[in-house]
């Protein structure tokens, strides 16, 4: 009995992590080095300690997973999560956690290799701001990245999402919407 006890727990913990390694914000703070040179470790931590904070406070709501996770965003990789991804990942640790609470190793294995297979990679890079300059080090200034997703297994279902193309219907800034203070016009569709 002990026995199948810690191998639902060992469950849990690999289905936490999948869904932390598919996590398109945490595997950019990783990939950019935002928690440091031990981004990596920390990012390998992060699944025993949110695995960890499931088991000491069983009955959780999910504001609570979120507010937990956001802040070890913030504290570990200083990152701000702000793409909507923490409520989706928050979700889908609680359900697996249900899951696990039931006993229903099936589902938790079901549910862990599906966010295995929809795992997207992602890439990010900087873009240039207005007015940057090679002397602009402000250790407060805040940088923008654009980010590409690419997806490694085979189902897509819209996890990764891809740019919109720009075409003529798109959104285009004219140049008499630009007042000289710098401030552009938004002007509602005809």
């Amino acid at each position: 009995m002990a026995d199948a006890a810690e191998d639902s727990r060992a469950l849990f913990g690999a289905a936490v992590r999948a869904a932390l390694e598919a996590w398109p914000a945490l595997q950019i703070a990783v990939e950019n080095g935002f928690g440091g040179v031990y981004s990596q470790e920390k990012a390998e931590w992060l699944g025993g300690a949110v695995e960890e904070y499931f088991f000491r406070n069983a009955d959780l709501e999910l504001d609570e997973v979120e507010d937990f996770l956001g802040e070890l965003m913030m504290n570990e990789f200083d990152t701000v999560v702000e793409d909507g991804s923490l409520p989706q990942v928050s979700q889908q640790l609680q359900t697996m956690f249900h899951h696990f609470q039931k006993g229903d190793r099936a589902a938790l294995k079901e549910m862990a290799s599906l966010i295995t297979q929809r795992k997207c990679k992602v890439r990010a890079t900087a873009l240039p701001t207005a007015g940057e300059t090679d002397e602009d080090d402000d250790a407060n200034s805040v940088e923008e990245m654009e980010v590409a997703a690419t997806n490694d297994g085979a189902a897509t279902d819209g996890v990764c999402p891809q740019p919109e193309p720009s075409g003529p219907d798109s959104q285009t800034i004219k140049e008499e919407d630009i007042v000289e203070d710098g401030w552009t016009i938004v002007r509602r569709k005809k």
